[in-house]
């Protein structure tokens, strides 16, 4: 899959996935200082079942990796998916 990485503004980023100018997959946080606030996952209906969510918070991870950030799980989805897979423990505020 690739994710583009989108600049909203005011710190505030995305990993998103389009098919035909269509929002189908996507992940938003803020950048604060040296910490990415997770705030929002979102796949499309017609994608989910798939693993999307887990691939962009992933790659978020990546990103956080990359640039010597950590990340504050805030929605529902990055929460869980922290307390679940240990692989995160390291980008963990």
């Amino acid at each position: 899959m690739d994710f583009k990485l989108i600049e909203l503004g005011s710190d505030e980023f995305a990993y998103r996935l389009e098919e035909e100018g269509q929002t189908k997959a996507e992940i938003t946080w803020t950048e604060l200082a040296n910490v990415m606030v997770i705030e929002h996952t979102f796949v499309d209906e017609s994608m989910r079942n798939q693993g999307l969510a887990k691939k962009l918070l992933d790659r978020a991870a990546d990103y956080a990796r990359e640039n010597s950030f950590k990340m504050e799980p805030v929605c529902s989805y990055a929460v869980t998916a922290f307390d679940r897979y240990k692989e995160y423990d390291d980008v963990k505020i």
